[in-house]
C-alpha cells in the first residue's frame, strides 16, 4: 500500500432508493436540500430577531418562505447555465438539448451564486424589500450549503486535488483519479491526491461560516451590505487558494498545458475557478468599504 496515505472510505453515492419508483437518491441532491432547508430556517429565526438589524428586520419571517422559492430556481438556472458557459460551452453549443439534462451533471458554483443573486434582487425589488440586508441574510447562511455540497464532491468522489505525498493525501477511485503521469504522490501503482473538496468544505463552508455568525453577533447586521461583502470576499480567497492544490477540469488540461490553466503566462496561471473568483474578491472588499463607511443602523 501506498505510505502515509488514506485509503479512500467506500461510501456509496446513493444515500438510499426509493423501492417502488427504484429511484436512486444521491448525496449530492441531499446536499442541496438539506442546505437550503437550513438557510430557510435560519433566516427565519434572523428575521424574527430585530436587534440584530439594529431595530426592524428587513423582512416578516412568514416571507422567507417565497424567498426560498426564488432561490432554488436561481440556484439551479444559474448552477446549469454557469456550468455550460464557463466550462463546457463547444459542448453544449453542438448538443443543446443535453443542457437542460442537470441530472446528469455539470453545476457551477459561481454561476448559481449569480443566479441568486439576480433572483434575490428581482424579488426584493418585487416586494419593496432592503436589497443589501436581505443579501446580508443569505450571506449568513450560505457556507452552509457550500459546506454540504463539498462534503457531497468528496462522497461521490469528484473534483479531487493534485497528485501528493502528504500523510493525508488520499487514493480515490477510478482510472482517471489514478492515473499520476509518474509524478509527486505515485506508489507501487496507487495515487494519492489532495482531498481539496474538504479543504473548500473547511474554508468556505467552516470558517467562512464561523466568521460570519461572530460577527453577526457583534451587530454586522447593522451595517447593510457588509455580510455580503464579506462573503464574497471569503468565498473567493478560499476558492483562488484552494485552486492550487485541485485537479483542473479535464476539458482545459492538454499535453501544453497540464494545470490546465485559462490565463497562462509562462510557468504561471490561472484556473478557471481562480479567474472567477478574482471579481467576488474586488467586488466585495468594495461593497464591504461602502458598508463600514455608512452609520450604523439604529446607532444613536
Amino acid at each position: 500500500m501506498l505510505p502515509l496515505a488514506i485509503a479512500f472510505p467506500q461510501i456509496d453515492p446513493n444515500a438510499f432508493v426509493i423501492p417502488v419508483l427504484d429511484l436512486p437518491i444521491r448525496w449530492y441532491a441531499l446536499a442541496y436540500i438539506a442546505g437550503l432547508l437550513a438557510g430557510w430556517f435560519i433566516i427565519m429565526r434572523l428575521m424574527k430577531a430585530p436587534t440584530l438589524w439594529g431595530g426592524q428586520a428587513p423582512m416578516p419571517a412568514k416571507q422567507v418562505e417565497d424567498l426560498l422559492t426564488w432561490v432554488i430556481v436561481g440556484v439551479i438556472l444559474g448552477g446549469r447555465l454557469g456550468f455550460v458557459l464557463f466550462y463546457e460551452p463547444a459542448w453544449y453549443l453542438s448538443h443543446p438539448l443535453e443542457i437542460v439534462m442537470v441530472w446528469k451533471g455539470g453545476m457551477s458554483f459561481h454561476g448559481g451564486f449569480l443566479g441568486t443573486v439576480i433572483a434575490v434582487w428581482f424579488y426584493c425589488r418585487r416586494h419593496n424589500l432592503p436589497v443589501w440586508s436581505v443579501g446580508d441574510a443569505a450571506a449568513v447562511v450560505a457556507p452552509i450549503g457550500l459546506l454540504l455540497g463539498r462534503i457531497a464532491n468528496f462522497i461521490k468522489p469528484e473534483l479531487w486535488g493534485h497528485p501528493t505525498d502528504v500523510p493525508w493525501g488520499v487514493i480515490f477511485p477510478g482510472e482517471a483519479a489514478q492515473t499520476c503521469l509518474g509524478i509527486a504522490g505515485q506508489v507501487d501503482g496507487l495515487c494519492a491526491r489532495h482531498p481539496s473538496q474538504l479543504y473548500e468544505g473547511g474554508l468556505e463552508g467552516i470558517v467562512l461560516g464561523l466568521l460570519l455568525w461572530v460577527l453577526v453577533s457583534r451587530g454586522l447586521l447593522r451595517r447593510p451590505g457588509a455580510a455580503f461583502g464579506i462573503f464574497l470576499m471569503g468565498y473567493g480567497l478560499s476558492r483562488a487558494f484552494v485552486e492550487l492544490f485541485r485537479q483542473a477540469d479535464p476539458q482545459f488540461v492538454t499535453a501544453t498545458n497540464p494545470m490546465g490553466y485559462v490565463v497562462q503566462l509562462g510557468s504561471f496561471g490561472l484556473s478557471m475557478g481562480q479567474v472567477l473568483s478574482l471579481p467576488m474578491i474586488v467586488i466585495g472588499l468594495a461593497i464591504l468599504i461602502r458598508a463600514l463607511r455608512r452609520p450604523k443602523v439604529g446607532a444613536a
